[in-house]
């Protein structure tokens, strides 16, 4: 059973359910634990080297990862970086979600509100 690792800050949407389903031959999502995903969502910018910070994230997944499972990695650029290659390694894809972002502009009481609304096209490989 293909497994897809997530190592990101948001809610998957419907439509890349249906995408990592029907385009990469997911049968299951894997969050982080809790405190594994709070860690990734926060990663301090006053940290020189990351590679210790990231060390409880690589140990998690190599307790779960297998060769053929997929994890869909997106946040901070080095740690990014650094989980990619790890992935790699351990004979699994490390993929991002690509997007169109549309923008509206809405005249509101004499202001001008811009909303930037993304819609999820595909998974690439890294």
């Amino acid at each position: 059973m293909k497994k897809m690792y997530l190592l990101f800050s948001h809610i998957l949407t419907q439509e890349q359910f249906i995408d990592a389903r029907e385009n990469l031959g997911v049968e299951e999502f894997i969050k982080l634990p809790q405190e594994l995903q709070e860690l990734w969502s926060n990663i301090p910018p006053d940290i020189v080297d990351i590679s210790s910070y990231l060390k409880p994230i690589k140990q998690w997944l190599q307790d779960h990862i297998k060769l053929g499972d997929i994890a869909l990695i997106q946040g901070d650029f080095g740690a990014t970086c650094k989980m990619v290659s790890f992935v790699k390694e351990k004979g699994a894809k490390a993929v991002y979600a690509t997007t169109k972002r549309n923008v509206q502009e809405k005249l509101t009481n004499g202001k001008i509100i811009k909303t930037s609304v993304f819609q999820h096209i595909r998974f690439r490989e890294f």
